[in-house]
């Protein structure tokens, strides 16, 4: 159930996306933004070695992309209108290439996997644990009693909220690698161009559902900042500052 259900959201994430979102899959463009948008996700896409995803736009003031689906040679990417006015051609050009190595890299499928794995272990463990208690704890000898079914339902939260922080922990990592992606197929200035850009802008969080997947995340600090999505983006600049060679 812990892994189905994962594999289940990774394999109607497109779908999702664009029902939820709003995204309007340009078909046939209309104007020259559409057409530099397509032939940008297009280019990148050839130089990264995937299919060429599906191309869509989402109607909101806000500066951010996303990336999603379940094979990198049948995926969508979709930038924001908000986006599209706000930044530069070069900034615009590194946030589709940081999409495009999301797709590459194969973030998603991984992220749906991992999220599976832990899933998995946070049923199987929860369950193990209510026994361990019912049994040894509380004696019951016949069948399962109510100290098993207690249990079982705080181990599942206590367990739920660490596997979010593992989960979470690789969402940020992956970030990293998608940028320097980005930087390399649109060059190194461009991305931190891109970066500085979206910290200028304070730019709101996807929903909740989408959140792991878009250009950038909302700012925590303390011990909310395990539960982020993405790194702040002074660290993500920094990195990208310190990368030679691109």
């Amino acid at each position: 159930m812990g892994f189905g259900g994962s594999l289940i959201s990774l394999a109607i994430s497109k779908w999702m996306a664009k029902k939820s979102m709003g995204v309007r899959v340009i078909e046939t463009p209309s104007n020259q933004t559409e057409i530099w948008l397509v032939e940008t996700v297009k280019k990148y896409a050839a130089d990264a070695g995937i299919g060429m995803p599906e191309v869509g736009i989402f109607d909101t003031p806000e500066a951010n992309a996303f990336a999603t689906g379940m094979n990198k040679n049948n995926a969508l990417v979709a930038v924001s209108s908000g986006l599209l006015q706000q930044m530069s051609k070069g900034e615009a050009e590194a946030v589709i290439g940081h999409e495009i190595a999301h797709v590459a890299n194969g973030d998603m499928v991984t992220l749906a996997l991992i999220q599976g794995v832990v899933n998995t272990f946070v049923m199987f463990l929860s369950r193990v644990i209510g026994h361990l208690v019912d049994k040894i704890v509380f004696k019951t000898e016949r069948g399962t009693g109510p100290a098993f079914f207690v249990t079982m339902i705080i181990a599942e939260l206590v367990l739920g909220v660490l596997a979010s922080i593992i989960v979470m922990w690789f969402s940020r990592k992956r970030e990293f690698r998608a940028d320097r992606g980005g930087a390399s197929l649109a060059g190194k200035q461009n991305m931190i161009g891109a970066l500085e850009r979206l910290a200028s802008l304070h730019p709101a969080p996807l929903p909740e559902k989408m959140a792991a997947f878009g250009i950038a995340g909302g700012g925590a600090a303390g011990i909310k900042r395990l539960f982020m999505t993405h790194p702040p983006l002074e660290e993500r600049i920094a990195a990208l500052r310190a990368v030679q060679g691109q």
